[in-house]
């Protein structure tokens, strides 16, 4: 009887340990992950304690299994949730511990038929594919949206159900009332299940992010890429800018020296006074000044005909005639007599207007 009175404690200093991390404040610190590592080696030993106890066996139904024993079902899940927090620089490893305890508690699961038709589906999906598992369709957007809600509403229902009578709340209540107590804890075991389908989703999204990125680096092979840049002279030449140095750029890719050590001319190059080109820009704006002004510009434009005068309230008064111009007077003479034998000879045109 030693043996289950020490899973039992030991379950609780685990269970206490983890309450604690989920209410940390500083996830990043070395004291938080110090009590994590803590956490996961308690869950660790439990888990180990449950196999050579032989709690759960595929021989046996969830009938058989007492309402104390109920409540070390999800010491996989526990445990899973503590190692994925674990801030390492394997991430990938970290994860795929995690997906391996979360199938643990599954298979655990599936073995005593907890889990329910939904359920049962999404871990063959999930074990036909490790790699891309996903709680909903990921071809038909509105058969995702649906699954996504209905999975929602379950797990509102099975909250509503434990947050009234929580496990840890007021277990002294509970000891008299053991159907209570087992309906709570098959509540909790199937929401843990919930829960594990949602982060193996998550899991699978980040181990494809994980697999796209490029590989890191060996150990020790800066040192070695500098070792060899010293040994061929190239370390005076070596730099960690991504973009050439300006005279490269300006010569159009083609480093090296302009002449040789002879003075002969090694590629092709322009003579500018530099100096007397950077002492005139020192004090010129960044924007182009104007050359001229309104005036100079209309005057030019007209010049090139650009502009069109006339118009206007000017273009309707007539200039006075001049009385000495016989020869205007004479062409005014002739086009207003034609103007009356064109009206005489077509007066349907005027005469008609008029009525």
């Amino acid at each position: 009887m030693t043996e289950p009175q020490n899973l039992r404690t030991l379950f609780a200093s685990a269970e206490s340990r983890r309450k604690q991390l989920e209410i940390a404040v500083e996830t990043s610190s070395s004291a938080y992950q110090e009590s994590l590592s803590a956490a996961i080696a308690t869950y660790d030993e439990c888990r180990r304690f449950a196999d050579d106890l032989a709690l759960f066996s595929p021989n046996e139904t969830v009938d058989d299994i007492s309402s104390g024993d109920l409540q070390y079902m999800p010491i996989d899940y526990y445990l899973a949730e503590l190692i994925i927090r674990d801030n390492v620089s394997d991430r990938k490893s970290v994860l795929q511990q995690a997906q391996r305890a979360y199938e643990r508690y599954l298979q655990l699961l599936e073995t005593y038929d907890i889990l329910s038709n939904s359920d049962r589906i999404l871990f063959e999906r999930f074990l036909e594919n490790r790699e891309s598992f996903s709680t909903a369709s990921t071809t038909d957007a509105a058969a995702r949206r649906e699954t996504k809600i209905a999975r929602f509403r379950e797990e509102k229902a099975m909250k509503r159900k434990l947050q009234p009578k929580h496990l840890a709340q007021n277990p002294s209540a509970l000891q008299n009332d053991d159907s209570t107590l087992r309906d709570l804890q098959l509540t909790n075991i199937t929401f843990c299940a919930h829960q594990a389908f949602q982060s193996l989703e998550s899991i699978s999204q980040e181990l494809q992010i994980l697999a796209m990125a490029p590989p890191a680096p060996p150990p020790g092979t800066e040192a070695t890429a500098s070792d060899h840049r010293k040994r061929n002279g190239a370390v005076d030449r070596y730099s960690n800018r991504l973009d050439p140095p300006i005279p490269q750029l300006l010569a159009g890719g083609k480093a090296g020296p302009i002449l040789s050590k002879d003075g002969k001319p090694l590629r092709l190059f322009t003579l500018l006074d530099t100096r007397e080109q950077l002492r005139k820009g020192v004090f010129r704006p960044g924007h182009n000044l104007p050359t001229m002004t309104i005036d100079e510009y209309l005057e030019e434009e007209r010049r090139r005909g650009g502009v069109i005068e006339g118009g206007g309230e000017a273009s309707g008064m007539r200039p006075e005639p001049d009385e000495d111009n016989y020869e205007k007077a004479d062409e005014e003479t002739m086009k207003a007599r034609a103007w009356d034998e064109f009206t005489e000879a077509n007066p349907k045109y005027f005469f008609g207007a008029c009525f």
